[in-house]
């Protein structure tokens, strides 16, 4: 499947918009962990690898719908992502689906 978040140069046909979405919460432990190094600052890795494992099944996901439509590219690929509380994190990822 190609992915990419510009237009393509070429002919291709549109089937349509898809998306996939995530919502993504890390272990209390971590959480508190991660408290503990907002207070003396760095690198949080808790929540970095939570975002990063949210946006690659959101991906997933996104690619599962536009191979069901026949699809073998998306263009205009987006991410957007929101917080839905202490530790918890949706992301989103859209585009639209194309047969080249």
């Amino acid at each position: 499947m190609l992915l990419a978040t510009s237009h393509l140069r070429t002919d291709y046909e549109v089937l349509g918009m898809v998306q996939g979405s995530r919502v993504k919460a890390v272990h209390l432990g971590k959480d508190i962990v991660a408290g503990l190094r907002r207070l003396v600052g760095g690198n949080v890795t808790e929540y970095a690898k939570m975002i990063s494992e949210a946006r690659d099944t959101a991906v997933e996901d996104m690619i599962k719908e536009a191979e069901k439509m026949g699809a073998n590219a998306i263009i205009g690929i987006r991410y957007s992502s929101s917080s839905i509380g202490q530790g918890i994190a949706e992301i989103i990822v859209y585009g639209t689906a194309v047969k080249i």
